[in-house]
């Protein structure tokens, strides 16, 4: 008996141990975007379970996220969503998937694009 209560007691601390790995790291990050439909695609791009929580605000223009940094990158998650079509502050979205955007989110400049 005292054998299984040791060994659920191991088991129940080495739980306790790997889930305080698991940090949390919240960051902000400058992503382009105008109006809700680009809210909803910028969040769905990072909606993926290393993301606890994606938020972007539309007049800021800024996302929140809280991630497991021991997971993921915020290099990454901006990664992903420029893919998705939104330039940020660290990369620029490719055209091709800028070019698949709805008439309403082309946040570029005519001139630049």
């Amino acid at each position: 008996m005292s054998r299984i209560i040791l060994v659920l007691s191991i088991i129940f601390i080495s739980v306790s141990l790997s889930a305080q790995d698991k940090k949390v790291t919240e960051a902000e990050f400058k992503v382009s975007g105008i109006c809700e439909m680009c809210k909803s695609r910028i969040e769905k791009s990072v909606k993926i379970k290393e993301v606890k929580f994606a938020k972007w605000k539309k007049n800021s223009k800024m996302l929140k996220l809280a991630y497991f940094s021991n997971s993921i990158s915020s290099d990454s998650l901006l990664k992903r969503v420029a893919a998705a079509g939104h330039d940020n502050e660290k990369y620029k979205a490719p055209d091709s998937a800028y070019d698949k955007l709805h008439s309403c989110c082309l946040y570029r400049e005519q001139s630049s694009h």
